[in-house]
């Protein structure tokens, strides 16, 4: 064969049947929706709910009825799901789920596992649950029910062993097919032992990874988590496989050598020795995996406190603005410059030499540490929520000042057919028309950019496509939601825009900056022209 990993795959398989078929049967029946299941996630819920309960049952060697399902039914019901169906209802759905969905209308089924061994399909019988005659009270004849194998192994892969459980289970199946020389089985396992390790080691990456992007998102409770299953996995695991791999090398060893020197080793001796060396091959590669997640582990603690560490001296930082509070100063007053040393000598300071001072070493010394930590000690809570919501709150201020400029310009515009800046600055609502400097240059950066804006185009555009809520500024939108609130703009058909070489640049003072400083803008003369239904 040519792939080793696709030996055992029509045992695979028979897994995924059993997931696949119990779906296939759900989810094209609509009796569902007569009892108020719609989604396919509460259907599923349900069906393994009541799995769960013959399981319980028949752990406890007790008869499963239908009225005893119907009553299970009935009282998930009544606590959780809060569908409106009583309990007859929920006696039916119990039957329509164990009878229709669970046993197939009591006909076989079967799934098709490939197996590239043989080249061929393997036909693999699937049941979940079977039934048999018993009697309730010695008298009443009734139908009990009860697991197969296939629906205890559905099961049981739902819940798998907890993740610090895993290595160890692994390790002693292992070592069990080690001792009766199953070593077939024994690569099964190493490979197994060495995919946890690998993903564990993952695992430590990606959080390495959020937390680079986002402390504050990384919760202690996943810290703590991912800490815990690394002391369980790297816990004595480099010494116990070091003898392993020990064990191993002897073994083959001696195949080996009664190779050279005895007789000439047999088929089935051969395959053991094939199967030795890959186990070597794969300790080898788990023992240094081990190692990966035992450097990894304290990479991860220095990546968080680290991290930690940075945002907490966030506050400590003041920001300024270049252009605000140097550039525009040094222009409105070209005299500063001889006091420029004064603004650039903190970035230069260099921390002061140490000397050795012998008076103070022979002065009486009091305790200060106390006093200093005390004074030094400060609680700065970060809240990611909080914070959210400030940004969102600043983006939706922003695209209320967006609409105040637009719907400004396009009532204007409207009102005259068509109207330039130089016409609009003579009304004397600079404030409306200007918010501020970066809103209105990139509102008639993007008019001159679309030139001319067809209302019906957009309309039919905006039908054809779904698209989210809007949080930044979008012209062809804000267009049509203006036009949506305000009824005088509904009959716009189109809206054009171009400059006016010809004329002089338009000069705007004491307009609002990002950094909330006063300016001059000078721009071109833009005309805006508004063309409505005839």
């Amino acid at each position: 064969m040519q792939y080793e990993f696709l030996k055992h795959f029509p045992r695979r398989m028979k897994h995924v049947g059993m997931y696949a078929l119990l779906i296939e049967n759900s989810i094209q029946k609509t009796t569902w929706k007569q009892y108020g299941f719609m989604k396919a996630d509460e259907q599923i819920n349900l069906i393994f709910a009541v799995l769960l309960f013959i399981m319980e049952m028949s752990l406890r060697e007790e008869n499963c009825t239908m009225d005893d399902i119907g009553a299970c039914i009935d009282t998930m019901n009544a606590q959780h799901f809060k569908k409106n169906i009583g309990y007859d209802e929920c006696r039916q759905l119990g039957d329509f789920i164990v009878n229709v969905i669970l046993s197939n209308e009591g006909k076989a089924m079967y799934f098709d596992g490939f197996d590239f061994d043989q080249n061929a399909y393997h036909i693999m019988h699937i049941s979940y649950v079977a039934n048999r005659i018993v009697y309730v009270d010695q008298e009443l004849r009734r139908t009990s029910y009860y697991l197969t194998d296939d629906g205890y192994n559905l099961l049981l892969s739902t819940l798998e062993i907890e993740n610090n459980m895993k290595l160890t289970v692994h390790e002693m199946i292992f070592q069990m097919h080690l001792e009766k020389q199953s070593y077939d089985k024994a690569v099964d396992e190493i490979k197994n032992v060495f995919n946890i390790m690998r993903i564990q080691l993952q695992k430590i990456q990606e959080a390495m990874g959020r937390i680079r992007r986002n402390a504050l998102g990384y919760s202690v409770k996943d810290y703590e988590d991912i800490l815990l299953e690394n002391l369980d996995t790297i816990r004595d695991t480099k010494q116990k496989f070091q003898n392993y791999r020990e064990m191993v090398k002897s073994r083959a060893k001696e195949l080996e050598d009664a190779n050279i020197n005895v007789k000439r080793l047999s088929e089935k001796e051969e395959e053991k020795l094939a199967h030795l060396k890959e186990i070597e091959t794969y300790l080898n590669r788990t023992i240094d995996e081990h190692q990966s997640i035992l450097n990894s582990h304290f990479d991860l603690k220095e990546v968080y406190t680290k991290e930690l560490e940075a945002l907490s001296r966030m506050s400590l930082i003041r920001r300024f603005s270049l252009r605000t509070e140097l550039y525009d100063r040094v222009l409105g007053d070209p005299s500063s410059l001889e006091r420029l040393d004064y603004f650039l000598r903190p970035l230069f300071n260099r921390e002061v030499e140490k000397i050795y001072n012998i008076n103070k070493a022979l002065e009486l010394q009091r305790p200060v540490r106390r006093k200093e930590e005390g004074d030094s000690t400060e609680e700065i809570d970060f809240d990611e929520e909080q914070w959210l919501a400030e940004q969102e709150n600043r983006r939706k201020q922003k695209l209320r000042r967006y609409r105040k400029c637009l719907s400004y310009l396009l009532e204007m515009a409207d009102r005259q057919g068509e109207i330039s800046l130089g016409q609009l600055k003579e009304q004397g609502e600079q404030e409306r028309l200007i918010p501020s400097v970066g809103i209105f240059k990139e509102i008639m950066v993007e008019l001159i950019k679309n030139q001319v804006i067809d209302i019906e185009a957009l309309k039919r555009e905006r039908s054809e496509f779904i698209q989210d809520r809007q949080v930044e500024f979008q012209l062809n939108e804000m267009v049509l939601n203006l036009m949506e609130e305000n009824p005088a703009l509904s009959g716009i058909q189109r809206i054009e825009t171009y400059r006016q070489e010809s004329r002089e640049p338009v000069v705007f003072e004491n307009v609002e900056d990002e950094e909330g400083g006063r300016k001059s803008i000078r721009c071109s003369d833009v005309v805006l022209r508004i063309i409505r239904e005839e």
